[in-house]
Order: C-alpha cells, then structure tokens, then sequence
C-alpha cells in the first residue's frame, strides 16, 4: 500500500480512512508487507498478527541484535498499529546494519506511520538505490509526499513505481486517491476502476473506488460497487455516510481529514494544512 497503510491509505492504497469508514471495520496488516525473508509468510487475520507478535517479541527480547526478530517483531507492530514501539525497535537495530535496505525500507515506513513524515521522506530516499529501485519503496515515498501535501511529486512516485510494477493494484488505488485530493476525480476514478479490476485487489481498493464515484455525486454506481463487498444493511449504512459527507460544503476538507469536519483555522495557519487520508505506505 507499498500503501499510502493501514491496515490504514495504512497505503497509502492502501486505505483512506475515510474509505475505511465505510466499511464499517477497519482491517488488520499492511499491504507493503510481504514475506521477504526465507521461509516467511504473512499473516492475515488479526488473531494471526498478534501470534506472530508474541513469537517475535520473545525472540526480539531475548537477543535484541537479532536481526530477523527485530524486522518480524516491528512488521507484526506496524500490521497492529504499535507505530511508535515499531520505529523504536528499526531504529535500535538499523543503528547494527546500517546499509541494509530492507530494514531502511520498513523503518521510513513505520516513520511515515507514526506520523513522522520528514523522517520518513529523508529514510526512505536512502532505502533503495537509483540503478535498483523498489517499487514498494516509490510507493511509500509517495504516500509520504501525498500527506505532505504535494501532490503533483507523488504522482510523479506512483508513476515511476507502476513502471516497475505495472497494473500493481496497491500502486493504482495510491494513485487514484492522490488524483482525487488533486480533485482530478475522472482520472481517479480511472486508476482505481483498473486497479479493482485487478484479479489480487482487496475490498480496500473498491472502497476507495466508492468514495471517488461518490464525490462525483453517482451515487448508484458507488452503491453497485459496495454491494461487491458489504451485505445490503451495511451498504445502506455507507452509503447514507457517503452522502452526508459529500453534501457539507467542506467535503474537500474533510477527505484530507480522513472524514472529520474541519474546524475554523487561520487562512495559511500549520493547522490549516490539513494531512490528506493516507494512502497505502
């Protein structure tokens, strides 16, 4: 999501708080997390991150230089929303391998998560190298630039990442959300159109899907797509939401909120910059 993640737009893709709200649940994992060490899967349900949790977090206590449980035992931190506690335990053992990329890569991803955004864009501009790029890695980066508020420069991510990774539907959903906070709904609405198409797209995707059909006021059509994945009362209920939400005439504010009204705030204050819905990381 990787995700501007959850699981969050915790990516970006990804989800958008506020396309997580029209769930009615919020998810557990990271779409950016895969099982890149040998032998590793990744959990799905909560039940089975908190296991992996209590696996690692034992290992990780009992040798703290141990470089796969400190990796592990953050990942299952990140995927439960430990953010803090999963910056610390990177940042302990990054400080013993300092070129590795991998754990560079999670780290200014648990940095973004955490709400740490300059760190993170500074980390992981060094978490791969230009003659090797990652995509998960461009992703994030631009799940970072999105909350930052530019934009433009995370698109520009999203775009180098899908040429790596072409159809990635966690790159598209990104992509699509940061055209619809640039108001660029029709091409929002293309990406993530292609990226629900996608045979390993998830619910988080056509969620995100919903929210773009309904800011351009087509309303059954979000209801088709939610219905994909929600019973009939819950689809009712999200889209009653949707609409309450798109009829107040600070709807703009309120998707960079994640769905919360915006209060009074200076013209150009710190406080008016509002961080947009995170995608996927």
């Amino acid at each position: 999501m990787g995700r501007i993640n959850p699981f969050r737009l915790r990516g970006i893709v990804s989800m958008a708080a506020l396309a997580l709200a029209l769930s009615g649940c919020v998810g557990r994992g990271l779409p950016d997390i895969t099982g890149s060490l040998a032998g590793s899967t990744t959990p799905v349900t909560e039940a089975q991150w908190r296991s992996e949790l209590q696996t690692w977090q034992q290992r990780y206590d009992a040798n703290q230089g141990d470089r796969t449980a400190a990796f592990r035992y953050a990942r299952a931190l990140r995927a439960l929303g430990q953010n803090t506690q999963a910056v610390a335990v990177l940042q302990n053992i990054i400080l013993r391998h300092p070129k590795d990329m991998e754990l560079l890569g999670a780290f200014g991803r648990a940095l973004m998560d955490a709400g740490q955004l300059k760190q993170a864009e500074e980390v992981l501009a060094r978490a791969h190298l230009p003659e090797r790029p990652d995509w998960r890695i461009l992703s994030a980066q631009g799940a970072v630039a999105d909350q930052l508020g530019d934009h433009q420069r995370a698109q520009g991510f999203y775009e180098a990442a899908l040429r790596i990774n072409p159809g990635e539907p966690t790159i598209l959903s990104n992509l699509g959300l940061s055209y619809a906070l640039s108001k660029r709904l029709p091409e929002a609405e293309r990406a993530l159109g292609e990226a629900s198409r996608h045979p390993q797209a998830d619910k988080r995707v056509r969620q995100n899907l919903v929210l773009v059909l309904g800011l351009q006021g087509r309303f059954a059509e979000a209801e088709r797509v939610a219905a994909t994945d929600l019973p009939p009362a819950d689809v009712a209920k999200a889209m009653a939401q949707l609409r309450q939400m798109v009829s107040q005439p600070n709807s703009w504010d309120m998707l960079r909120q994640g769905g919360k009204p915006a209060g009074p705030r200076p013209e150009g204050s710190a406080a008016a910059r509002t961080a947009p819905p995170k995608p996927a990381g």
